[in-house]
């Protein structure tokens, strides 16, 4: 009889964890898991969906091994649809700067760390062998973004496109990749985007690029971690991030990293706070109502 029932046993125990896994990667979670310490890390689509995954996935691996604390990576079709699972509360540690304007400052978002790269710059930009070479002439024209909650690419360019009166037709495509992807269809005349970004799709695909304007400098985006985060977990999990660019198994992942989205090998993460984000939030100030 005891015989009979090791399989059935061994089976609904599988299940059961079978369960518990898929509970812990799809659907809205709470801060932990019942069961250990799971959290959703939510980065921004700055590239396409594959290559966003491809970046972000070694290194969540890495920080959940190192801090001990189980990081999954959670992230939308588009970069709006990501932000939406912030503003749903479906995830705990975020990449981001979509949560700098006034009313989202004070969900609770802490920032504890940022990438270290050269500040990056919103961009205008259409092909090098375009013919247009003065922002006048995109008037009327169509120009592609990211998504409409793109805080660099879309809102600074946008606004500045506003503040020229310089009217064109807006077209959202997802992510960069895509946004660049129609410049080089033809089907868009110019694209918003970010420095940082331009250099890498640049490099990746051999393209070249010419600036049409180009905003004050601005800090990479923020590691935040939400309220909801144990502060033991939350300490954990910078301590991994923040000295990842000092062990050597973590210089070996984001070299890898930085590789293929062509950012400098040494590329790591640096202690920060919401003070280095000031600039954003003077931003939206100014800003037209339609972008806050």
């Amino acid at each position: 009889m005891n015989i009979l029932n090791r399989p059935l046993d061994r089976l609904l125990r599988g299940l059961c964890a079978a369960a518990a896994l898929a509970g812990a990667m799809t659907g809205s979670t709470s801060a932990k898991a019942q069961d250990g310490h799971v959290y959703k890390f939510s980065p921004v689509n700055q590239y396409g969906l594959e290559l966003t995954a491809r970046y972000w996935n070694p290194i969540v691996d890495y920080v959940s091994r190192k801090s001990g604390v189980k990081l999954l990576l959670k992230i939308g079709r588009t970069s709006a649809d990501t932000t939406a699972y912030v503003l749903a509360n479906e995830v705990e540690f975020i990449f981001s700067n979509h949560l700098f304007s006034p009313d989202r400052d004070n969900l609770g978002w802490k920032v504890f760390g940022r990438r270290a790269t050269a500040p990056i710059r919103s961009q205008i930009v259409v092909l090098a062998v375009s013919p247009i070479k003065k922002l006048e002439q995109l008037a009327n024209e169509t120009v592609a973004f990211p998504g409409p909650e793109a805080t660099v690419a879309y809102k600074f360019s946008y606004a500045h496109l506003l503040n020229q009166k310089i009217p064109v037709q807006v077209v959202f495509a997802g992510n960069m990749d895509g946004a660049y992807a129609q410049l080089v269809s033809g089907k868009v005349k110019a694209v918003g985007t970010t420095s940082q970004l331009n250099t890498g799709w640049s490099k990746r695909e051999n393209q070249s690029l010419r600036v049409l304007w180009e905003s004050e400098p601005l800090n990479d985006l923020a590691l935040m971690a939400s309220k909801n985060v144990d502060a033991n977990d939350l300490a954990a999990v910078s301590k991994a991030f923040l000295e990842m660019g000092k062990d050597p198994v973590g210089q070996k992942v984001l070299a890898s990293a930085s590789e293929l989205v062509k950012l400098p090998p040494s590329t790591a993460f640096v202690p920060s706070s919401g003070a280095d984000y000031t600039a954003y939030r003077n931003f939206y100030q100014t800003v037209p109502a339609s972008l806050r």
